[in-house]
C-alpha cells in the first residue's frame, strides 16, 4: 500500500505545528514548507522523538518570494510522488502597511499569492482522492477586494482591512479551485480554525477578536478543523465547502460566492505570479517537470 503524502505550509508555529505532528502520527509522510527551515528541522527532530516511524522532510519556502515558492515546488515534483493532502496553512497578519519588493500588499502576497502559485505548480501531482485544504478565516466576511489597489504601492490600508482582504482571497481561491476540480477526484475546501492563540498574538489579539468575534482557542483545539478535513472519511466527497471551527459546513460571505470575482481574482493572480492564461485554457502554459525516481 502506498504511503500517504502530506505537504503543509507554515508548520513552525501554532496550528500548522500541531497539524504536522498529528499527520505524522496518522502515518503520513509529511513535507513541511517553511520560511524558517532550521526551526522546522528542530520540529522534525521533536516529531521523530515521539513518533518513531515518522517520515518528515523539510523544504525552505518563503511565500512572500515567488522564486522561493517555485524552487520548493520543483523540489516536491522531483523528489516525491502523488500528494494526498496539500494544506495551505501558513499566514501572516502584519501590523503596518508593508509591501513586497514587487510592491504587493504583504498580507495578500503571503496569505494568497504564494499559496496560489504553489497550488498551480503542484495540482497535477495531486493523488486520486487528494484534498487541498485552505486555512482561511471568518475575517473574510469583513474583506473587500479592489484588485487594482492590491498591487498599487501608493495604496494605504489599515492592517485589519489588509488581513481581511487576504482571507477573502483565500476563500475565493478555494471555491474557484473547487469548481475547476469538480469531477477530477481531487477536492478543495476552506476552513475557519477559530480565534487561535498563536505567534500572531498578543499584538493582534484585540483587533482579531473584534474582527472575527469568536472564542479564543489554544493551538491544539485550533487545529481540529484542519485535522478533520485532512483525516476524516466523512468529508472525503466534500468539495467547494467552507467549514467553521467545529468542522461544520457553513455559508461564506456574499462576496466570496461571486463567481465573477472568483474568476477575475484567478486571472489577476496568474498574471501576478508570472503565469499566462487564455479564456479557453487558463493553464495552457503549464509544463510538467519530469520527476526522477528517488529511493524511498
Amino acid at each position: 500500500m502506498r504511503e500517504g503524502l502530506a505537504v503543509i505550509t507554515g508548520t513552525t508555529h501554532g496550528i500548522g505545528r500541531v497539524t504536522a505532528v498529528e499527520l505524522a502520527r496518522a502515518q503520513y509522510r509529511v513535507v513541511m514548507l517553511c520560511r524558517n527551515a532550521p526551526l522546522a528541522r528542530e520540529l522534525s527532530d521533536e516529531i521523530h522523538a515521539s513518533v518513531a516511524a515518522a517520515r518528515i522532510d523539510v523544504l525552505s519556502c518563503d511565500l512572500a518570494q515567488l522564486p522561493s515558492v517555485r524552487r520548493a515546488a520543483v523540489a516536491i515534483r522531483e523528489r516525491f510522488g502523488p500528494i494526498d493532502r496539500l494544506i495551505l496553512n501558513a499566514g501572516i497578519a502584519t501590523m503596518s502597511n508593508q509591501r513586497t519588493a514587487a510592491g504587493m500588499d504583504l498580507n495578500f502576497a503571503v496569505n494568497h499569492l504564494g499559496h496560489f502559485l504553489l497550488v498551480e505548480l503542484l495540482r497535477e501531482q495531486m493523488a486520486a482522492g487528494g484534498r487541498i485544504i485552505t486555512v482561511g478565516s471568518r475575517a473574510h466576511f469583513r474583506g473587500r477586494l479592489d484588485l487594482d489597489a492590491v498591487a498599487n504601492p501608493a495604496e494605504r490600508i489599515r492592517a485589519t482591512a489588509s488581513y481581511a482582504r487576504s482571507k477573502l482571497a483565500n476563500t475565493l481561491h478555494s471555491l474557484a479551485l473547487a469548481r475547476q476540480l469538480q469531477g477530477s477526484g481531487v477536492t478543495a475546501n476552506c476552513l475557519h480554525p477559530g480565534v487561535v492563540a498563536t505567534h500572531l498574538l498578543p499584538r493582534w489579539v484585540q483587533r482579531i477578536q473584534r474582527l472575527i468575534r469568536g472564542q479564543m482557542f489554544d493551538v491544539q483545539r485550533g487545529a481540529q478543523a484542519t485535522l478533520h478535513l485532512a483525516l476524516s472519511s466523512d468529508v472525503a466527497a466534500c468539495n467547494g465547502l467552507y467549514f467553521d471551527e467545529r468542522a461544520r459546513p457553513v455559508a461564506v460571505s456574499k462576496l466570496a460566492q461571486d463567481h465573477v470575482l472568483q474568476d477575475e481574482l484567478w486571472r489577476r493572480s496568474r498574471a501576478w505570479v508570472g503565469l499566462h492564461s487564455t479564456p479557453d485554457d487558463p493553464r495552457r502554459d503549464y509544463q510538467p517537470i519530469r520527476r526522477r525516481e528517488t529511493p524511498s
